[in-house]
Order: structure tokens, then C-alpha cells, then sequence
């Protein structure tokens, strides 16, 4: 209980005493100083489930969480394959993919900002010489791109990093054996290694949804600040902005517990059915 004791204290500190605060404060009615407030009950979450502008925040949610959960896994599976066969510069080449994941969220967006800044970024620039004129302060779509592209450079290291170790504990002799048998590597990779390496994905799936959800808001608060005309406005942005920008407290708590809670659910849907194909 004592080598338990500080992990307790850290999780009921940290994460049960916040979460609480945020169920207790999303059923008030606050003034923005907190000096009143008022038991509304529900009235905040029918408030937020009326509000399109909030509901429209949900369907960019989705499509941002899809897109940052799968680009991020496909190019984090296709560098473990490749680095799981280099013989010459393994630990250059390693050191590099790994590299990323020591850079903080928000850095990491003032990195792709400049990048793709339309006046000096050299990728704008690219695109501007093949014929794309790229604006993220203007365009909604080209801003929820950038901030895809940078949330998953910034969750594709820690995937590499999981897959790369699946993929060193296959023991060699099937592979070799499937070799033997006339099996090509994208068949020996269909049939024997992804299959293998399903309780890995399975893991680093539920990771990279929670990391979507939560983890990137420092990114697109040093992109785009969820502009333009809110294109980039996902969940946990909205939660910081109609809070401390906006000061509407109680329905900023309540986004925060339906954040909260859509969360757990997809967790547990996972869990429920996905983890049923897991082949541990």
C-alpha cells in the first residue's frame, strides 16, 4: 500500500478531484467572477445540446479524431516495418523517427504554422509553385488539414515506437517458414504479422483516440486558436474557449463532463466489440 500510496495520491489529485469539480460546477449558474452562483441542474447540457454552433463542433471533432488517429497508426506501422529491416544506420535512423515525441504539442504547432505560414512557410510555398494557393487563415479545410498533419507528427513516434517492439517480438521462424512456403512480404504481412501484432493496435487505437480528444489542444491553440469562423473548433478547444475566453463557467464544465463521457464510451465500445478480433 505504501509503493501505491504516491500513484493514489497523484490520480485523486490530478484527475478524481478536477473531474468532480467539473460535474458539481457543470450543474451551476456562475457569474464570471464567481462571486454568485445558481443550481440550474440540467439546464446546461440542454443548453449545449441545443446550440448548433456546439454540435457542429462534434461532427469536426469526429472527422479530426478519425483522420489524426488513422494517419498517425498508418505512418507509424509503415516506419516500424521499415526501420524492423534495416541492417546499416538502425540507431540514426530510430533516433530520428523518435525524435518527435520529446517536442512539446504546442511546439509542434508553431512548427507546421511556419511551414505552411502562406507569406514565408517553404510548404505553402510548394504548393502555391504546383498550383494551390494555400491560406489556413481564410480556408476551414486547409486549416483542419494542418492541424491533422501536426497532431499526427507529433503521436507518430510514441506508435512507432509500441510497433516497432510488436514487431521484434515475432519470432522469425514463422516468417522465415511463410517465406519458405512461397509467401510474399505483403501476404506474410497480412497473414502472419499485422495478426500477431493486433494486441498492439489495439492499444495504441484506444491511446491515439483519448490523445485526439484530449491531447491536442495545445496544438491547435498555437495554429490556428480554433479559426477560421471556428473551422478548427473541436471539442476540448471549445471547452478553453467558451470557459476562459468567453466565461460562461457552468457550460464550460458541462462540455467538459460530455467530453468526458463520450470519451469513456468509445473506450468502451473498444473494449466491448474491437478487442473481441484481438488475437492475444
Amino acid at each position: 500500500m505504501l509503493l501505491v500510496a504516491p500513484q493514489i495520491v497523484i490520480t485523486l489529485v490530478f484527475f478524481i478531484w478536477p473531474a468532480s469539480q467539473a460535474l458539481y460546477q457543470s450543474v451551476l449558474l456562475e457569474d464570471p467572477f464567481g462571486l454568485s452562483r445558481k443550481l440550474v441542474w440540467l439546464d446546461n447540457f440542454t443548453g449545449l445540446f441545443s446550440d448548433p454552433i456546439y454540435l457542429e463542433s462534434f461532427g469536426r471533432t469526429i472527422v479530426f479524431s478519425v483522420a489524426t488517429t488513422s494517419l498517425s497508426l498508418g505512418i507509424a506501422l509503415l516506419l516500424a516495418a521499415m526501420a524492423d529491416r534495416i541492417i546499416k544506420g538502425t540507431t540514426a535512423y530510430r533516433t530520428l523517427v523518435i525524435w518527435p515525441y520529446a517536442v512539446a504539442p504546442a511546439v509542434a504547432g508553431v512548427l507546421w504554422f511556419f511551414m505552411f505560414n502562406p507569406s514565408i512557410g517553404v510548404l505553402a510555398y510548394c504548393l502555391k509553385a504546383v498550383g494551390y494557393d494555400w491560406n489556413h487563415y481564410l480556408d476551414g479545410t486547409d486549416a483542419m488539414v494542418l492541424i491533422i498533419l501536426a497532431a499526427s507528427w507529433k503521436q507518430v513516434s510514441y506508435n512507432f515506437l509500441f510497433f516497432l517492439a510488436g514487431l521484434q517480438a515475432i519470432p522469425r521462424s514463422l516468417i522465415e517458414a511463410a517465406a519458405i512456403d512461397g509467401a510474399g512480404p505483403l501476404k506474410r504481412f497480412r497473414t502472419i504479422v499485422f495478426p500477431l501484432l493486433s494486441p498492439t493496435t489495439f492499444f495504441l487505437l484506444v491511446v491515439n483516440i483519448v490523445y485526439a480528444f484530449f491531447d491536442t489542444f495545445g496544438i491547435v491553440h498555437a495554429t490556428t486558436t480554433g479559426g477560421p469562423a471556428q473551422a478548427t473548433t473541436i471539442l476540448v478547444y471549445k471547452v478553453f474557449s467558451d470557459g476562459f475566453i468567453g466565461l460562461d463557467l457552468g457550460g464550460s464544465a458541462a462540455q467538459s463532463v460530455v467530453l468526458m463521457v463520450v470519451v469513456i464510451g468509445l473506450t468502451v465500445v473498444q473494449f466491448r466489440y474491437i478487442e473481441r478480433k484481438v488475437a492475444y
